[in-house]
């Protein structure tokens, strides 16, 4: 770990997310004008999408040619043998929200190092937020610390509640009574990555979804973790390249929300 030059990864990351937010800004602020088109029910993708994760990539690439990279638009372009680190990407996580002129969406890069998450990069421009965790040292929200809520029960706050079309209704709904039968209330944004880092400062108490992909959760989980909160093993079984269940949240809550999904937490 010590030859691995975590410290010019974390600069570069720094810096890209926010010039990736700005580029998806200012495709933003014309909606009119952008080609939008469905990849499926409720999944949506534009220029703004595709541009801004080339953008990403091809700094990256430049930057770190070692290093391989998933991204929800091009795909994996995984061909260095041995690598050991990739960068796992959406270029805009909440497109529903982006294209319908809401405010919550936003970029995502994790750095993910030998089956580990070391960085998150989270820039939500409309909201005009910027989050930045570092696994050891802690997370920030424009530059400021964060730390996840201290919560108890489920009746402590609100917990975000993330839904994929793959899971049937027949599948999610018993899982929405249940944890409405616990006394928990939930709130559902159109981005996971974003609920995810509600929870890591404390807006949120925890999330849930039985279905995520990595590019839409790995920045966020890893904000959460460098926050003092808990998450579940979501690179197990695949999930990297299959998606996964995931439960996140106050260390308290987190057995309550994991036994909801059926995950087991990440060993620290």
């Amino acid at each position: 770990m010590a030859s691995f030059d975590l410290d010019a990864r974390f600069d570069l990351g720094t810096r890209l997310v926010s010039e990736a937010g700005e580029l998806a800004m200012s495709y933003f602020q014309r909606l009119g004008s952008l080609t939008i088109k469905s990849k499926g029910p409720q999944d949506m993708a534009s220029e703004a999408d595709l541009n801004t994760e080339i953008l990403i990539r091809d700094r990256l690439a430049a930057a770190f040619p070692e290093d391989a990279f998933l991204g929800e638009e091009t795909g994996r372009t995984d061909a260095v043998a041995g690598a050991r680190g990739i960068w796992v990407v959406d270029p805009i996580d909440g497109t529903q929200p982006f294209v319908s002129n809401m405010h919550n969406w936003c970029v995502s890069i994790a750095f993910v190092l030998d089956g580990r998450t070391e960085l998150g990069f989270v820039a939500a421009p409309a909201r005009r937020e910027l989050f930045i965790a570092r696994r050891g040292h802690g997370a920030t929200l424009n530059g400021a610390p964060i730390a996840v809520r201290p919560a108890a029960r489920m009746t402590d706050g609100l917990v975000g509640l993330g839904y994929s079309s793959r899971t049937p209704p027949g599948e999610f709904l018993p899982l929405l009574a249940t944890l409405l039968d616990q006394g928990g209330m939930f709130v559902r944004s159109g981005s996971g990555a974003l609920m995810l880092c509600d929870v890591a400062c404390g807006r949120l108490i925890g999330y849930i979804e039985q279905y995520i992909n990595s590019w839409d959760c790995l920045a966020a989980l890893a904000m959460i973790e460098a926050a003092g909160g808990v998450v579940s093993d979501f690179l197990a079984n695949d999930g990297m390249w299959r998606g996964h269940a995931l439960a996140a949240g106050a260390p308290e809550v987190f057995p309550g929300l994991a036994s909801l999904v059926g995950v087991a937490p990440l060993k620290v």
